[in-house]
């Protein structure tokens, strides 16, 4: 399989499909339902950090988060393949929808987990994984959590450099479109608990 580490034009995207990909109704994990409408008063981020089975297991370990899900994010081809998302031709990322009760945790505290649990300064890739679509990203769906994931931003960068490591290559933008993964992505860590995770830290510890 190709892995593009050059973003593709929207121009040159594929044209992907009308249809949503299927996926089971509930999550595998705590049986909430994948699909909005959320919980009341529930709030949603995407986080990117390379694969989406290990991420996708490290937000559902986190209290306060009730759903999670493997999405492809930050791209232009509506409702991709796992194929095409790896062909770099959707311009997507692997991400991880993550709802969560703003009384029960908050956005710094996830971002605390997601900056420690990756190298947000690898480009087009982490670890192993190479590519456009492991590109690590914060996708935001409103000015207030986008405000907050910059200065989280910030922060964590300030931290890496003490560290040695060079500039944070993360996305930190709004999004409103964002496509669910294959349902066998949905949870794939607790449907097979001996499956690849890619996840590496840096050591950095944030605030949160």
């Amino acid at each position: 399989m190709f892995f593009s580490k050059q973003m593709v034009s929207r121009e040159s995207s594929l044209q992907g499909r009308t249809e949503p990909l299927e996926i089971d109704k509930f999550h595998y994990i705590n049986q909430m339902p994948m699909r909005p409408p959320f919980e009341e008063g529930s709030e949603l981020i995407i986080l990117a950090m390379g694969c989406f089975w290990g991420a996708e297991r490290r937000f559902w370990q986190q209290k306060g988060v009730s759903v999670t899900a493997a999405v492809y994010v930050g791209g232009y081809t509506p409702n991709p393949t796992y194929e095409e998302a790896c062909s770099g031709l959707t311009g997507h990322t692997e991400g991880v929808m993550v709802v969560y009760n703003p009384t029960t945790t908050n956005l710094n505290r996830l971002l605390k987990v997601f900056w420690e649990s990756h190298d947000p300064t690898q480009g087009m890739r982490q670890g192993n994984d190479v590519g456009t679509q492991y590109r690590s990203g914060v996708y935001c769906k409103n000015k207030e959590q986008l405000q907050i994931a910059l200065d989280s931003k910030s922060a964590a960068q300030r931290l890496l450099k003490a560290r040695g490591y060079g500039s944070i290559t993360t996305d930190v933008e709004l999004v409103s479109d964002y496509y669910y993964a294959e349902g066998y992505h949905q949870q794939y860590l607790a449907k097979n608990p001996n499956g690849y995770c890619g996840l590496r830290g840096t050591g950095i510890q944030c605030e949160g």
